[in-house]
């Protein structure tokens, strides 16, 4: 319960962190400025998308975080047998932070009006969040190959459910991001883009977060016996 709590907290505190940087606890009938703009930005106010995004990130935020409480509390248990992490996982781990940073750069091509920049961000964010995907299901491959199949260990399924949990809801992602590059290849003005291309990018930015940490959790569960074996040692 400590951790669910711990881990909302921290999911809550970033998306409050964003919207704030959107002027969403802004009191415009305080301040001077042309009506439906912020003063001295120019800007309208925070539109509906991104209050949308950021709720729809805090409940995916707390559906990880009840899960993840679920898998430290079920690795106490007796019947838990520490599942071997796939090489592969490190690797998969650095696509999605490259991916992550590619719509990052996409970002601030799109700032600059600089749509080539933009595009080739935003296919690159693609490839690599595609290739992300592949890693996994080799990662699911091999540990099936070797006998960790999905209901053998409560190891297992946790490893299966996370992973699967996590790789649909950034397939999700991956269906916003090819309309917008589509649309970026189209020739759609960049000035249209940005919204899109910035939301996209929150998004990454948060299923990076959700997958380090998850990946954390199971290198924590694979060694579970070494860290009993060292816990054993301390006590005594």
């Amino acid at each position: 319960m400590v951790f669910v709590l711990l881990f909302v907290a921290i999911i809550a505190a970033i998306i409050l962190r964003w919207l704030s940087r959107q002027r969403l606890f802004a009191k415009p009938w305080l301040e001077e400025g042309l009506a439906g703009e912020v003063p001295g930005t120019g800007a309208s106010q925070l539109p509906a998308a991104k209050i949308g995004l950021g709720v729809f990130l805090a409940v995916v935020g707390s559906l990880f975080a009840l899960f993840l409480s679920a898998y430290l509390i079920r690795m106490d248990m007796g019947d838990w047998r520490p599942l071997p992490l796939p090489t592969v996982l490190w690797f998969n781990t650095g696509l999605l932070i490259l991916s992550s940073l590619a719509l990052q750069w996409a970002q601030v091509n799109a700032r600059r009006d600089d749509i080539e920049g933009a595009q080739a961000g935003l296919l690159a964010a693609g490839v690599l969040a595609l290739a992300f995907l592949a890693g996994q299901f080799v990662a699911w491959r091999q540990l099936d190959a070797t006998g960790f199949y999905l209901a053998s260990n409560p190891a297992n399924t946790f490893f299966y459910v996370l992973t699967a949990l996590h790789g649909l809801h950034l397939l999700g992602g991956i269906v916003a991001l090819g309309r917008t590059t589509v649309k970026a290849w189209r020739g759609v003005a960049v000035a249209k883009l940005r919204m899109s291309i910035e939301l996209c990018t929150v998004y990454w930015h948060f299923l990076l977060l959700i997958w380090l940490i998850v990946f954390g959790l199971l290198l924590l569960g694979a060694n579970a016996s070494l860290a009993n074996f060292i816990e054993l040692c301390t006590f005594h």
